[in-house]
């Protein structure tokens, strides 16, 4: 399909995403590690430097990648044909070398210049035991440093869609990058596309997400959670009544009952994908995103995006990790064509 007449012509990329940039390192291990450092099992930490280097340190053998939630969606969108850049801060260390090398060999354009001084870049240690149960800890060093200067504002105004995630707005310098790029993509002609990232970061910054929805984000990315939280309700029509009202394109994932896509008076449900036994859903909403944001870039109709997400979302649950094992070119071929 042509390209939609919404974008302008000239645009080089169609999604730049911009958000923490974390390696994901990926660990084998047994129950007696983690009583040995002191881990909950299957629990989700956040962690100061010094723990992190121990851990690393302590740790065997693992897959490391490319990680953070924006940088997933971006390696999606590559992943499935799509010109995808990434905005992100990362050290000049060993993790930040990963992080540009793995993130630029899947075809996604990253162009931030590494940091030189402050933290170290950003890992999230995930930890799987036999049971396949998961335990996170998270560094976010260096990625919550990015600041307006890390923006290379000529990729934003090259871009049919700038993608931003909530989690952007914990750090003032992030927050001011956050709103320079969306300025600048937006006077480019570009669209604004919002993830509001958590439940617990929409109660951290709900009236400023509030503003944003009401007229500065063109499509907005949430799961039921995270939607219910923005407008403080527990009658999710209600909330879906009041977003589409304020906000020209929605996604509102629901887990297992699929996700809703709005448009005005229009709406489609989309049914879920099950491609195998579910495994990790830990890349499902990032993988959404990307299926979503490719179709959408791509001329496609919003049902058809709310199909390409979901078909993301249904692979990268059957797998460990948010990097898929499969050519999601290929199963979207297969499954949508």
């Amino acid at each position: 399909m042509a390209p939609d007449a919404r974008f302008p012509s000239s645009c080089s990329l169609d999604v730049v995403g911009i958000g923490n940039a974390i390696v994901d390192v990926l660990v084998q291990t047994d129950d007696s590690f983690l009583n040995a450092h002191g881990l909950q099992k299957g629990g989700m930490a956040l962690i100061d430097e010094q723990q992190a280097e121990a851990l690393y340190k302590a740790s065997g053998p693992g897959l490391e990648t490319s990680g953070g939630s924006v940088a997933n969606t971006m390696v999606g969108i590559a992943q499935l044909g799509g010109r995808a850049g990434f905005i992100g801060r990362v050290r000049d260390d060993q993790l930040g070398t990963i992080f540009s090398h793995d993130i630029r060999a899947v075809g996604t354009r990253f162009d931030t210049p590494s940091a030189t001084s402050g933290a170290t870049t950003a890992r999230c240690l995930i930890y799987v035991t036999p049971d396949a149960e998961r335990t996170m800890c998270t560094f976010l060093g260096a990625s919550t440093q990015l600041e307006p200067d890390d923006l290379d504002l000529s990729m934003v105004r090259e871009t049919k869609v700038l993608y931003l995630e909530g989690y952007l707005w914990d750090s003032p310098a992030a927050k001011r990058a956050f709103i320079a790029a969306a300025e600048a993509c937006r006077e480019a002609g570009g669209q604004v596309a919002l993830s509001l990232s958590d439940g617990f970061c929409v109660d951290r910054h709900r009236d400023s997400f509030l503003e944003l929805v009401n007229g500065h984000v063109d499509v907005l990315f949430a799961n039921e959670t995270e939607i219910l939280s923005l407008y403080e309700t527990a009658d999710l029509a209600g909330a879906l009544d009041r977003v589409r009202s304020c906000c020209s394109t929605v996604a509102i994932t629901r887990g297992a009952d699929g996700s809703v896509v709005m448009s005005g008076d229009q709406r489609w449900d989309i049914g879920i994908f099950g491609l195998g036994d579910l495994l990790d859903t830990t890349g499902a909403g990032d993988l959404y995103a990307g299926g979503f944001l490719h179709a959408y870039t791509q001329g496609e109709s919003l049902e058809r995006c709310g199909q390409l997400g979901a078909l993301c979302a249904g692979q990268i649950v059957t797998q460990l990790g948010a990097r898929s094992q499969v050519s999601l070119k290929q199963l979207a071929a297969a499954h949508l064509n």
